[in-house]
């Protein structure tokens, strides 16, 4: 019986203990704080690891850290040990941790990081917490360092729900010079729930503005407006066709040979022809849909839970979300090239399967260039990149695999409700402002005057430091866009059709793409009047996900629009009579 209570009592204990992955502790358990990294505070994505920067460490023993998450890894998280020794509800007085040995080089390393205005970011059980490095004097010649850290942490019965940090003890930085560095921990019983203690990081004055909640407002309006025009415009209009063309019918071949024949029922025999680049335009399309569930169920998860709580959460959701839903890629961008006729299926599931990831992959490696040249954080990690390519390979292939397979055998017949004539029509000249060009400049303006408000909030959680929890807006908004893309391009498609031009597939999937024109050109407003933003890495890093968010954007909304505006095309030529 012996071995076996001693055995229990190995279990019990290794069942009780606690750490910041259970975010539970034991009375005078140790805690850790970890230093993540440091920057320049108005280049909130060009950071680098805390020791970079010549600081000294505790004496206590190092602790290595791991990426947890795929989304850790991308993000640039660089936990390491601060050395500090901490324990549970255990009150240490100013106390030296260690010494900087302060030469030239260390000297102008900090006064470099002061007139940047660094600042560093720590964790103590995944609580964020941020300081400044130093400050200088009103006339900028001389120097100082922060090297007091004062720690208040709240606890409520076993667990820390609240960290702050006030930084003390200024010391002119002066070569060789030795500069000590100390801090002091004090707890202190609180009542904010454990669910609660990332409340305080949040802005609902910033979030929940009468701003936000008038531009929800003004879009939902400008949707009933839409809906209502087009339906009004449309309905009467058809109504109008359909009169026509059943008065037609009533004629003789001599009185319709004579009369003045106009409109979309003349290309009633190209209107389903296939689209030229049929291979890229099904590709594209499936990549939309993908977009959009992933948007959707992104969303939806975030809503449900608090993603903004553990590090890199967002990110990892989205990547896991992104290759679940492959098989959605190859369902609707398989199915459509099918029903176009096309014969190469196999190579255009690869390109459908890897136009996003290609996309995404090779902006990030530019990027990853510009950061290892930097040493900066952010640089993405070798067996990091390794993942994303097994993933690519060995996950979101064989899904999309399974789903074109699908998409051709369930939906890829063509059920055309007209012939599609042997010889393309002659396309008849037209007025300059119905040309499918001047048409997909137009057709964005829309869509982005509904979604321009929440980008302002969605760049300002990502680009500065506010937590967007407000994924109510975000699908609301959503919603609206969908709705604002559908009636643009069914209204653009109805006047391309009525003018004789039977070249609506391209036309409606670039008109609703372009919203991704006006967003890409509103970043440039964004970057140059509302941030502080400098340097050959945060702007290229600015610039080059602004370009990849847009096209991914531009994508979704090019692949709403078509099929929006394909079940309109559908319906129309299904409800008149074609000889």
């Amino acid at each position: 019986m012996r071995p076996l209570t001693v055995l229990l009592l190995c279990v019990s204990a290794l069942c009780v203990t606690a750490d910041e992955h259970e975010h539970t502790y034991n009375d005078k358990e140790e805690v850790v704080l970890w230093m993540n990294t440091v920057g320049p505070y108005h280049n909130r994505q060009e950071t680098y690891k805390y020791f970079s920067l010549p600081f000294c460490e505790g004496t206590k023993k190092s602790i290595s850290h791991y990426h947890e998450t795929l989304g850790e890894a991308l993000q640039g998280v660089e936990l390491e040990f601060s050395g500090l020794d901490i324990t549970f509800k255990d009150d240490i007085m100013q106390t030296t941790y260690c010494e900087i040995d302060l030469d030239k080089a260390k000297k102008d390393a900090f006064v470099y990081a002061i007139k940047n205005h660094y600042w560093y970011q720590m964790y103590i059980d995944d609580l964020p917490i941020w300081g400044i490095v130093g400050e200088a004097d009103e006339n900028g010649e001389d120097y100082y360092l922060w090297t007091y850290k004062k720690l208040e942490i709240g606890y409520n019965g076993n667990r820390i729900v609240d960290v702050n940090l006030t930084s003390e003890g200024k010391v002119k930085l002066v070569p060789n010079t030795k500069v000590q560095m100390s801090y002091s921990v004090k707890w202190k019983k609180s009542d904010v729930r454990f669910e609660d203690r990332f409340d305080k990081y949040l802005d609902p004055s910033f979030f929940q503005h009468r701003i936000h909640w008038f531009s929800i407002f003004n879009s939902f309006m400008m949707v009933i407006f839409l809906v209502g025009l087009v339906s009004m415009i449309l309905m009467r209009t058809l109504r109008k066709d359909y009169a026509r063309y059943s008065k037609e019918e009533e004629m003789d071949d001599m009185d319709r040979d004579l009369g003045d024949e106009y409109g979309w029922k003349q290309v009633h025999g190209d209107v389903f022809r296939p689209s030229s680049h049929p291979l890229i335009f099904s590709s594209l399309i499936g990549s939309g849909c993908q977009i959009f569930a992933v948007s959707l169920i992104v969303i939806i998860v975030a809503m449900i839970e608090d993603l903004y709580t553990e590090r890199g959460s967002m990110l990892s959701t989205a990547i896991f979300v992104y290759a679940a839903t492959s098989p959605v890629n190859g369902y609707f961008g398989g199915s459509l090239y099918a029903r176009q006729g096309g014969r190469r299926w196999i190579k255009q599931m690869f390109i459908g399967a890897f136009l996003i990831p290609a996309m995404v992959c090779g902006t990030a490696f530019f990027i990853n260039f510009i950061a290892m040249y930097y040493h900066a954080s952010r640089a993405i990690p070798f067996g990091t990149m390794v993942a994303v390519c097994c993933i690519c390979l060995f996950v979101i292939l064989p899904l999309n695999l399974v789903g074109t397979i699908l998409g051709r055998n369930l939906a890829g017949q063509p059920n055309f409700p007209c012939r599609v004539n042997a010889v393309p029509r002659p396309i008849p000249e037209k007025k300059w402002f119905m040309e499918p060009a001047v048409i997909v400049c137009l057709g964005g303006i829309l869509p982005f005057g509904s979604i321009f408000i929440e980008m302002y909030f969605i760049f300002t959680s990502f680009w500065a430091y506010k937590i967007y929890y407000v994924y109510g807006f975000m699908m609301l908004v959503l919603v609206i866009l969908c709705i604002v893309t559908v009636c643009v391009t069914i209204v653009c498609t109805y006047f391309l059709l009525n003018a004789e031009d039977y070249r609506w597939q391209w036309t409606s999937f670039l008109s609703a793409a372009s919203t991704a024109i006006y967003v890409y050109m509103y970043s440039f407003y964004y970057y140059f009047f509302k941030t502080k933003m400098y340097g050959l890495f945060q702007t290229s890093f600015y610039f080059g996900y602004m370009a990849v968010f847009s096209t991914a954007l531009g994508i979704m909304c090019g692949a709403i629009g078509y099929m929006g505006t394909s079940a309109f095309v559908r319906k129309i030529y299904t409800n008149v009579k074609i000889d």
